[in-house]
């Protein structure tokens, strides 16, 4: 397989006045989904229960093309399950019910030291700052461990620094498992917002200093609607502007974009437009990863 993605894909309730609508999301997860459509190869690292949502997840993330080999099963426990509600402006805001899913024992579940062994091997792995903060701290040392070896194999890692407040103690904790990470990837993907949250910076070229000072060669800065800061310094707008009608995985498509990008060997520019493109598709529909016929 060529790109390994690892996190928490939980149940999705969206829609909301009454008309609730039962879905799936999760950061990785999106971008995992993204990049199997785009025709990579790519298996999703994670956990779930033995439990018929469970079973109709793993149902529909196959029918997706995503390889589910990687997706161990933790026979006590059950996804977790989060709910998007939207303003006017398409802007989204997320109630959670994750505390004891299966994807946070990961680490721990059967056939987790095979599960490693294959996904050192990839081309590309790329987890996110939410997959950290979901893992108990031998678990995280675990998960860097394994992408110095996709590292030391040859292989890419990518991180996006997606901080979500409510998941950490403080602030400090977050930053410093950030920069772990940051030491361990190939490729960044910090949203400038995000950073700025976290006390890490004010300005996008300050982000983009501050991770490669930390060993990340290739850091684009995400600008929401304002586009992305390259590596080189150049800012890639979006091609057009739109009303959103759901930001939800806006970013998580950038990801996704820009990366199949890149492992096709496209240019900085032309990932960036692709991920541009990927994720103005995504942001005129409802969900964070909407049908592939919306």
């Amino acid at each position: 397989m060529r790109a390994v993605l690892v996190g928490e894909g939980m149940l999705e309730l969206s829609g909301g006045n009454g008309q609730w609508k039962l879905g799936y999301g999760g950061d990785t997860l999106n971008t995992a989904i993204h990049l199997a459509r785009a025709g990579v190869p790519t298996a999703y690292l994670t956990a779930l229960g033995d439990d018929p949502f469970s079973a109709d997840l793993r149902r529909q993330w196959a029918d997706e093309g995503l390889d589910c080999s990687l997706i161990l099963t933790d026979h006590r426990r059950a996804p977790g399950l989060y709910a998007i509600t939207t303003d006017t402006a398409g802007e989204r805001a997320f109630t959670y019910w994750r505390d004891d899913s299966a994807a946070r024992q990961l680490m721990s579940c059967d056939g987790i030291g095979e599960a490693l062994s294959v996904a050192a091997r990839a081309d590309l792995l790329a987890f996110s700052l939410i997959t950290l903060a979901i893992l108990p701290p031998a678990s995280r040392d675990a998960l860097l461990a394994l992408a110095r070896q996709v590292r030391a194999r040859g292989g890419k890692v990518a991180f996006d620094g997606n901080y979500r407040a409510r998941l950490w103690h403080d602030a400090h904790e977050a930053r410093r498992a950030a920069e772990a990470a940051i030491a361990c990837c190939d490729i960044g993907l910090p949203t400038l917002d995000d950073e700025i949250a976290m006390g890490h910076a004010e300005g996008a070229a300050e982000v983009a200093a501050r991770w490669r000072a930390l060993g990340c060669a290739e850091t684009v800065v995400k600008l929401g609607a304002g586009g992305c800061l390259l590596p080189d310094g150049r800012l890639i707008a979006p091609t057009e502007r739109l009303r959103p009608v759901d930001t939800s995985g806006a970013g998580d498509a950038f990801n996704a974009g820009y990366l199949a990008a890149r492992l096709r060997g496209a240019s900085l520019h032309a990932a960036a437009t692709a991920g541009h493109r990927l994720a103005g598709w995504t942001i005129m529909r409802p969900g964070a990863i909407p049908a592939r016929r919306a």
